[in-house]
């Protein structure tokens, strides 16, 4: 077997000198500072404060600006070179229509940005470089980022810069640059789960994940709602929806994915027209620009879909004993008679006693107009090609939880009790704890998702979706309850409390996180737990540092629900080859020059990080053990040189 591999890995390497060439390669590649990975969590739609923060990547950009050129030029005059890195074709026009560009201007920002450039770049090798670089200007700038000593620089800098401008391609280069400064200040990308819900776009969030070269995405409980949803998974549409009512994102859902929301308009519109349906109102955080919708319209709308939502679920915890979720079906013990439900011996009456859907005597089984309109919504969920493209690309790039760097990167929690214990989940008859439910919990959505036929197990996974969006021992959702009920039909308030999973406060002791750490197979005394889902209010004095350390919480309110309850607008966590650091957000505002966040060193490096500590610089060894055999069996007469690539007639002889 290591033979036929070697002959394969000769297909690549036919010679000696092809084989020690990419050793030596790979080695000086291993010796190379690491890349700056960049952690966000719980994006919740908010794809401009997003796309900022990648742009400028998390400040870091603005800090490389300040050290290559704060000697010798103005804070005002850096403030408007990182504006133009980071939004560099709305800048050119912006300045265009101030009559401020000229030839002098081009040639300074672009000595300026080739400065920036060559701050950003110095950890990469040259190829790497060349292949973020448009193809048209590989080489002018490959002349321009590497100029040696032993040239006068300003001179040789200046004659190709003049010849940038006399061409007229000086705007263009400028754009170039910019975007190749932001693509190098990035390495890798995690997200830390939660694109979607709440904030406006989600599907513009997910075209720039798509285009972006190394991503990876640990799932939330918002974005396995979508992917559910996408599976068919009746409740998980009507979930989907709700939301999106909810926060009057009729863009996302109409504009983003073509879904028809038409025939649910016409529904709610003839079935609650004499209801004003005022608790329903969606909370308006973002106008929509392509589908603005009539206020009491979307009211009418979000509780048509509510209303069926809570049947839907009633009917999959009927079908699933095994998920211990009975005592959360509370729309079936309404007294639709008196409009009241008694929750733990006390009687509650309902807010809004409309409810012409539903039959008393099975409250859980959909009207036939209900039962028609979630047929056109599930066609139409299941024939959204930009959806699923969307839903494939974070099956593809994502996981319940990733291992990188020494680091354990999940959204949420691994279930505990009180003690400490890992809490169980029955899953087919099986119970599952700790990295054994995560692993199952993964490959359970990817078989929701992909397999086919309309199976037993694929219409259970399908299922199962749902409890990992609202379970109470689900590692997403880590509540002992979502109150939706309570918030949409009571206004006792006492009752919309959801009690947090014991891993919250567990977790912020080292002893258990090293437990948690060695469980998945990491160093205990150097690696990280990063989660989000839990926002951090830095208001009431929380800290995103727990543990003493050993666990990041980054979920610092990205989305403008949250900003008011933790004072912040999220967090970034920075990872490059001195140390780890913390990016504190403020709300972003659109059209406002300075967004720079406040960053803090939350653990230096003992010392500085090289390729070869990482994961890919274990890789890139083995790689090179390989090669050394190859090398050997070409020394050794085992494998001729350039034997791989022959001709089947010339090997044989013939």
């Amino acid at each position: 077997m290591e033979k036929k591999y070697l002959m394969l890995l000769a297909k690549e390497y036919p010679t000696v000198e092809s084989v020690a060439t990419e050793m030596i390669n790979l080695s000086a590649i291993r010796s190379l500072p690491k890349g700056t990975e960049y952690f966000f969590s719980d994006l919740h739609g908010e794809y401009e404060a997003f796309f900022h923060m990648l742009k400028s990547a998390s400040g870091t950009i603005k800090r490389k600006i300040d050290l290559a050129l704060g000697k010798t030029v103005s804070a005002q005059e850096r403030e408007a070179l990182a504006t133009l890195i980071y939004y560099p074709e709305k800048e050119i026009n912006t300045l265009h229509g101030k009559g401020e560009i000229t030839a002098e201007w081009e040639r300074l920002t672009i000595y300026r940005l080739i400065q920036v450039c060559e701050a950003v770049s110095a950890k990469y090798t040259r190829s790497r470089v060349r292949k973020r670089v448009p193809k048209e200007l590989v080489y002018i700038l490959d002349e321009l980022l590497n100029v040696t000593d032993d040239v006068n620089k300003d001179f040789y800098y200046e004659e190709i810069i003049q010849t940038i401008i006399d061409t007229e391609i000086a705007e263009s280069f400028i754009i170039s640059l910019g975007k190749l400064i932001q693509s190098l200040a990035i390495e890798r990308l995690h997200i830390i789960g939660d694109i979607y819900d709440r904030g406006p776009r989600a599907d513009i969030i997910m075209d720039e994940l798509l285009s972006m070269h190394d991503v990876d995405i640990q799932w939330g409980n918002h974005d396995i709602s979508w992917m559910g949803a996408a599976c068919g998974n009746l409740a998980l549409i009507a979930n989907v929806i709700r939301i999106s009512m909810q926060y009057n994102n009729f863009d996302l859902l109409e504009d983003g994915y073509g879904l028809n929301l038409r025939a649910l308009a016409v529904f709610a519109g003839e079935v609650y027209q004499d209801s004003d349906c005022r608790q329903y109102y969606p909370k308006t955080l973002d106008d929509n620009i392509y589908d603005p919708v009539d206020g009491q319209l979307a009211a009418k709308m979000h509780k048509a879909i509510t209303v069926i939502q809570l049947k839907l679920e009633g009917q999959l915890i009927r079908r699933h004993p095994e998920w211990e979720m009975q005592h959360r079906s509370l729309f079936e013990r309404v007294d639709f008679q008196k409009y009241t439900i008694e929750i733990d011996g006390k009687i509650y009456p309902l807010t809004d006693p409309c409810f012409p859907t539903v039959d008393p005597q099975d409250p859980l089984a959909l009207s036939e107009g209900e039962q028609e309109l979630m047929q056109v919504l599930e066609n139409s969920f299941l024939h959204s090609e930009k959806l699923h493209r969307h839903m494939k690309f974070l099956l593809a790039k994502g996981s319940m939880y990733q291992i990188c760097n020494g680091n354990l990167l999940f959204h949420g929690c691994i279930p505990m009790d009180d003690q400490g214990n890992w809490q169980s989940v029955c899953i087919h008859g099986e119970s599952y704890a700790g990295k054994a439910l995560l692993d199952k919990v993964d490959a359970m959505v990817n078989q929701a998702y992909f397999q086919q036929e309309q199976t037993e197990g694929q219409q259970y996974a399908c299922d199962f979706m749902w409890y990992l969006w609202c379970g109470a021992k689900s590692p997403l959702f880590g509540k002992d309850k979502m109150t939706m009920f309570e918030r949409c039909c009571l206004a006792e308030k006492a009752l919309y409390k959801e009690s947090y999973n014991a891993y919250y406060s567990l977790a912020d002791r080292a002893d258990v996180c090293s437990d948690i750490l060695e469980m998945f197979g990491l160093q205990a005394d150097s690696g990280h737990i990063i989660n989000g889902h839990v926002p951090v209010k830095i208001k009431n004095g929380e800290d995103p540092v727990k543990a003493e350390g050993r666990r990041y919480v980054i979920d610092g309110g990205i989305s403008k629900a949250y900003q008011e309850t933790t004072g912040i607008a999220g967090y970034t966590l920075i990872y490059d080859s001195h140390s780890l650091s913390l990016a504190e957000h403020q709300p972003f505002i659109s059209g406002k020059s300075e967004h720079t966040p406040k960053i803090r060193i939350v653990e230096k490096l003992p010392c500085r990080a090289n390729i070869s500590d990482t994961d890919k610089g274990e890789e890139l060894l083995e790689k090179i053990q390989d090669l050394k055999k190859l090398l050997h069996a070409y020394r050794s007469g085992e494998i001729k040189e350039g034997a791989a690539i022959r001709p089947v007639f010339e090997r044989k002889g013939m």
